[in-house]
């Protein structure tokens, strides 16, 4: 070899090694990376080979300094295994300030436990994981992991900015596919990032992308943040092969390979559930009954068994032991309704508070929690399998409004669930109070919830008095020296509604300043909650669910006060809802309180988001003013 040659190797070689050197040096990250993070990807390697439609190698190498204890969680320190994934290769080190090693972690080291969440009884999924308490901060964490996978049918994406308060020095992704199937891709969210190259079809990286500061009212992170995922046309889940070249046959191959074989009941139990609806001609009265049954008669628990953790047990099995997982309580439920001539349709949904919606241009193994689809005259019904409590047909603030794959016989089909309107979002409260001459309180009071506001407050039936004397304690704390004389709630799951009607009393509830009394009308529906401001705001910001708000309380005071002034009424409307307030003289001694405020669902952009600051802070400040009233001696 020529000298040129030698001396222009040793010269890369020498600069990979210093440019790997430097990855664990806390010391060396710019400080644009360090500004507002927590803990900084210094490098992220993932190389995946897939050899076959059942044989995909993962290959990992991964180096993150970490700022605080906030950042521990951005390690990434770990690996999800099962039957189907063999870990290979596994080890960490940890390095300090300076770059120098101070801890090494072999495979046999780890931590191997099940990944059970406490609910679980059968789990086949475990982890491997390593344990570290730093005594300082930086400190730098290289992992290095290697899995060989049977399943094809989930190839990890890419996701190069981590989360919030983490940055990404550098990452790269790379897909080398010997299967000889086609491979299918969607990248996302991509504009806007120069750090970012596609070097080829399948083989990405990323550069210096800086942290993103969570934002109130921030919309879903996968959004707005760069996001590649990858599916085989052609995969296999533990030996069962499927076909996905779309969402209807994806769906067909859950229906034929999952769901199929595990539907059968037994004879008693077929003959049980037909007697119980043989009176019955609607299909939705029978449903209802149903869906009771069930309730009745099982209970949720985690079951992580079977083809990856999709295949349901077979709903025999949740029958005769009384629980099952989402998957099992659904496919039992549908089994059920199979029996009494009930269509419905298994589901699968990303299952949250915040809204997510599967995919619909891109068919993959997406979602977290499976449900039940009733089709009904054009529209459907959604069931919750997993609750004993929530009524039929109810599915706000976990499953609502959101695109779902709905498994039918003849394959997937991407629908929207139930959108939960804002004007059927109520809470209307009416109140009788009562201030005497010492500022005391004395009230009755009705609240009524329906629609996304209905389950508020539903958890209270299950705990005994003491626990919800302290929750309303807790709720209007507003309310000094407040005291529950009686309570009582009404759960109308039929028509979905719940009522509280409450007697309330409290010492000094009105202020005494010289000769008069002060006094906040607004008792029972304060906002005290203000949006963050921000300097320069980075995200748009989006209100996933609309409310609206009713309140009407009417106040006598003690004869020997006098109503001195009232405040004129106030009126704001704006495209993010509306805020009225009135305050009625009916007689010396009696106020009206009246109180409307609708909060509109939506999606707004950053430079929106002062203005709905400001409409905010006008509900704060008028929920919290007050009324004089005059001692008459």
């Amino acid at each position: 070899m020529r000298l040129k040659s030698i001396i222009s190797i040793f010269f890369i070689l020498m600069s990979y090694l210093t440019f790997s050197q430097e990855k664990f040096i806390a010391l060396t990250v710019s400080p644009e990376l360090k500004e507002k993070s927590n803990a900084v990807v210094r490098s992220n390697i993932i190389e995946i080979n897939i050899e076959s439609i059942n044989k995909m190698i993962v290959k990992q190498h991964r180096i993150v300094t970490v700022y605080n204890e906030s950042g521990q969680s951005k390690v990434g320190g770990y690996v999800n295994y099962d039957n189907s994934i063999t870990v290979k290769k596994l080890e960490a080190k940890i390095y300090n300030v300076v770059g120098q090693e101070i801890k090494k972690i072999k495979k046999k080291d780890f931590k191997d436990i099940s990944v059970a969440d406490g609910f679980s009884i059968f789990n086949d999924n475990r982890a491997m994981y390593f344990e570290y308490t730093p005594i300082a901060y930086p400190y730098t964490v290289e992992f290095t992991v290697e899995t060989v996978r049977t399943n094809t049918a989930f190839i990890p994406r890419w996701i190069p900015i981590e989360g919030y308060y983490v940055s990404t020095e550098f990452s790269s992704y790379k897909v080398n596919n010997n299967s000889g199937v086609e491979l299918t891709k969607k990248a996302s969210n991509f504009e806007g990032y120069d750090g970012i190259e596609e070097l080829s079809e399948f083989h990405y990286t990323a550069t210096n992308l800086p942290a993103v500061v969570s934002e109130a009212y921030s919309p879903s992170f996968t959004t707005f943040v760069p996001f590649l995922k990858l599916a085989l046309k052609e995969f296999s889940m533990e030996g069962v092969k499927g076909t996905n070249t779309n969402w209807q046959n994806f769906g067909q191959w859950m229906n034929d390979k999952l769901i199929k074989g595990t539907e059968e009941l037994p004879e008693d139990v077929k003959q049980a559930i037909i007697e119980k609806t043989k009176n019955i001609s609607s299909s939705i009265e029978k449903a209802k009954i149903v869906y009771k049954h069930m309730q009745d008669k099982s209970r949720y628990v985690s079951i992580q068994v079977g083809i990856g953790g999709w295949k349901p047990m077979l709903a025999s099995d949740v029958d005769r032991l009384g629980y099952g997982d989402c998957k099992g309580l659904t496919n039992y439920t549908k089994s059920l309704l199979e029996t009494v001539g009930v269509d419905s349709y298994y589901t699968v949904v990303y299952g949250d508070s915040n809204i997510r919606s599967i995919d619909e241009d891109f068919s993959s193994l997406e979602g977290n929690h499976v449900i039940l689809t009733i089709p009904n005259k054009g529209d459907y019904i959604w069931l919750e399998c997993t609750s004993q409590e929530a009524p039929f047909g109810y599915n706000a603030n976990f499953t609502d409004d959101r695109d779902v794959l709905v498994i039918t016989p003849n394959g997937g089909e991407i629908v929207h669930t139930k959108v939960y309107e804002t004007i059927g979002n109520t809470q209307v409260t009416k109140a009788d109070v009562i201030i005497d001459d010492l500022g005391n309180m004395r009230a009755k009071v009705n609240v009524v919830y329906k629609g996304s506001q209905y389950d508020n407050h539903t958890h209270l039936e299950s705990q005994d008095i003491k626990d919800q004397k302290l929750f309303y304690k807790n709720h209007y704390d507003n309310i000094n020296n407040l005291n529950i004389i009686s309570l009582k709630l009404n759960n109308d799951k039929e028509n979905i509604v719940f009522t509280e009607d409450l007697e309330l009393k409290s010492t000094n509830y009105a202020s005494k300043a010289g000769q008069r009394l002060l006094l906040t009308p607004n008792l029972f529906n304060k906002r005290t909650y203000t949006p963050p401001r921000y300097k320069n705001r980075t995200l748009p910001f989006e209100i996933d669910r609309g409310f609206s708000d009713s309140d009407e309380y009417t106040i006598t005071i003690n004869e020997k006060y006098t109503i001195e002034s009232l405040k004129e009424a106030v009126n704001i409307s704006n495209k993010f809802g509306s805020y009225k307030v009135s305050i009625e003289k009916k007689d010396n001694n009696t106020i009206l309180y009246k109180r409307y405020l609708i909060i509109n669902k939506g999606k707004y952009s950053k430079e929106d988001y002062k203005a709905f600051r400001k409409f905010c802070l006008e509900i704060v400040k008028h929920d919290k003013s007050r009324i004089a009233i005059k001692n008459n001696i």
